[in-house]
C-alpha cells in the first residue's frame, strides 16, 4: 500500500513541475469572472491561464479586461463542456496542472472523464446534477474515486463557498474547537437589493431547481425530508439583524455527516425576502418552473405556417430574466454565511461556535464587476486551485474540501477578500 501511495504522490509531484501553474477555467459567467480575477491577481502560483466556454466570445471579452487590468497574457478557446471528446481535445492541446470546472454542475462528470483521460486534476464549486432530474448528491461523483487514485490524479469537489467555505469553515471548528461536533446548522443570507421585481443571484435554472425541491436535513443517522420551504423561522445575523430563514436541502451536507461522524444533527437554512416567495410561486403555480419539455406550436420564420417544436419551460424562464452577471452595478448590501455549531469542547464542556464572512456586493462590484453572490463563490475556487497547485492539497484522488486542512485555506480567505469572524458560546437561535 505504501508503494502505491508513495507512486501516485510522485506522479502528481512530476506533474506538478513539468506545468505548474498553468490552469483552465471552463466557464465565462459570474463564478468564472471572479475566480478568473483573483486568478490573475496571483501570477506568482498561476503562471498561465486559459478560459474556455461554449460561447468564445464571452471568454475574449473577459480575457481583455483581465490583461489589461493585470498586464496578464490570458487566452481563450471554445468548448462544448457536454462533449467529452471535445473537452479532450483541448486539454491535450492545452495540458494544464489543473481544470477549474466553474461551468454547469451537469457538466461535471464529462468534464471529471475528460481530466482523467488526459492526465489533468479537477476542481469544482458545485456537485453534478442530471438535466432531467432534480436530483443532488455525490455519488456519480465519488463513483471515481478509484479511477483517480489510480491515475495519480486529484479532484476536489464543492469548493465554493456553500459547498466549500462552510465545509472548511466545520473542519477547521473540529480540528481546534471540539472533540465532538454534535450540531452543525449552516446558515446563509444574502440581504442585498438588487433593485430588480425579480432576479436570480446565479444561473436562474440551477436557481430554481435548487430551491423548489423538498427540503432535506439529516438527524440521528437518517435523512429527514419536507415539502419545500415547509420550515423557516427568524434568525439574526450579524451586522444585519433578523431574516426570515427557510430550510432547504444542500448537498456539503451529504459529505460532512460522513466525515465528521460526531455530528447528530446537520441542516442548511437560506434566506429569502416575501416578494421573491411570491414570485416563485406564481412562476410554479404556471408551469415555468418545469424542467420537463412541453410542445407548442410556433409560427415559421418564412411565415408559411406553424411547426411543433419542444421547449424547457425553466430554460426559457431564464432566457427572459435578467442575466445574474448584470446585477452588481446597483446591487447594495451584503451577504453573511456561516455556521452555527454546537458540541463537546476541548475542555470536556458543551461550548456554542459561530464562524462566518459578510460580504458587500458594492465592494465585490468595485473589484470584479460582479455581485457578492457570485464573488463568494469565486474567490474559494481560486484558492482550492492554488492550495493544489501549491501542494498543499494534492492527494490522489476524489475529495470533498473539508478532507483537507483547513488552517492553510482559511489564511488565505483573510488575504483574498472574504476575512472570517467568531463568536464563542453566543446563542446559536437554533
Amino acid at each position: 500500500m505504501w508503494i502505491c501511495s508513495f507512486f501516485c504522490s510522485f506522479v502528481v509531484g512530476i506533474k506538478q513541475k513539468s506545468n505548474m501553474g498553468k490552469v483552465l477555467i471552463i466557464g465565462a459567467g459570474g463564478v468564472a469572472t471572479v475566480a478568473a480575477h483573483k486568478v490573475c491577481q496571483n501570477k506568482d502560483v498561476f503562471t498561465e491561464i486559459k478560459i474556455a466556454s461554449r460561447t468564445k466570445s464571452k471568454c475574449d471579452a473577459l480575457a481583455e479586461v483581465l490583461n489589461k487590468k493585470y498586464g496578464t497574457n490570458v487566452t481563450t478557446a471554445q468548448v462544448d463542456a457536454d462533449s467529452v471528446e471535445e473537452l479532450v481535445a483541448l486539454l491535450s492541446e492545452y495540458k494544464p496542472e489543473i481544470v477549474m470546472n466553474l461551468a454547469l454542475p451537469y457538466q461535471d462528470l464529462t468534464i471529471m472523464e475528460a481530466c482523467l483521460q488526459t492526465g489533468c486534476n479537477y476542481l469544482d464549486t458545485a456537485n453534478y446534477e442530471p438535466k432531467d432530474e432534480a436530483h443532488f448528491e455525490y455519488s456519480w461523483q465519488w463513483a471515481y474515486r478509484e479511477r483517480f487514485e489510480q491515475a495519480g490524479l486529484c479532484a476536489i469537489l464543492g469548493c465554493g463557498f456553500d459547498p466549500g467555505v462552510t465545509s472548511i469553515y466545520t473542519a477547521y471548528a473540529a480540528k481546534h474547537h471540539f472533540k465532538e461536533m454534535h450540531y452543525l446548522d449552516i446558515v446563509d443570507c444574502n440581504a442585498g437589493n438588487h433593485h430588480k421585481a425579480f432576479a436570480t443571484n446565479f444561473n436562474p435554472e440551477i436557481n430554481i431547481r435548487e430551491i423548489t425541491q423538498k427540503g432535506l436535513y439529516y438527524e440521528n443517522g437518517k435523512y429527514i425530508e419536507t415539502e419545500p420551504m415547509e420550515i423557516h423561522q427568524p434568525l439574526t445575523y450579524p451586522g444585519i439583524g433578523p431574516k426570515e430563514s427557510y430550510l432547504l436541502h444542500h448537498e456539503e451536507i451529504e459529505s460532512l455527516v460522513i466525515n465528521f461522524p460526531t455530528i447528530k444533527r446537520a441542516r442548511f437554512w437560506m434566506t429569502f425576502g416575501q416578494q421573491y416567495l411570491n414570485y416563485l410561486d406564481v412562476i410554479q403555480n404556471i408551469g415555468m418552473a418545469r424542467i420537463d419539455e412541453v410542445e407548442y406550436k410556433a409560427p415559421k420564420a418564412d411565415g408559411t405556417g406553424e411547426e411543433v417544436v419542444k421547449i424547457v419551460p425553466l430554460q426559457f424562464l431564464k432566457a427572459v430574466l435578467p442575466n445574474p452577471q448584470d446585477l452588481g452595478e446597483n446591487y447594495d448590501g451584503e451577504t453573511s454565511i456561516g455556521c452555527r455549531i454546537r458540541g463537546i469542547g476541548n475542555d470536556g464542556k458543551e461550548h456554542t461556535y459561530y464562524v462566518y464572512n459578510n460580504c458587500s456586493h458594492q465592494a465585490a462590484y468595485e473589484e470584479t464587476g460582479m455581485q457578492g453572490v457570485s464573488y463568494t463563490t469565486g474567490v474559494p475556487a481560486m484558492i482550492g486551485a492554488m492550495m493544489f497547485l501549491k501542494g498543499i492539497w494534492s492527494k490522489p484522488g476524489v475529495h470533498n474540501v473539508e478532507e483537507f486542512d483547513p488552517d492553510p485555506f482559511m489564511d488565505e480567505l483573510n488575504k483574498h477578500g472574504l476575512p472570517w469572524h467568531e463568536i464563542h458560546d453566543g446563542d446559536l437561535e437554533l
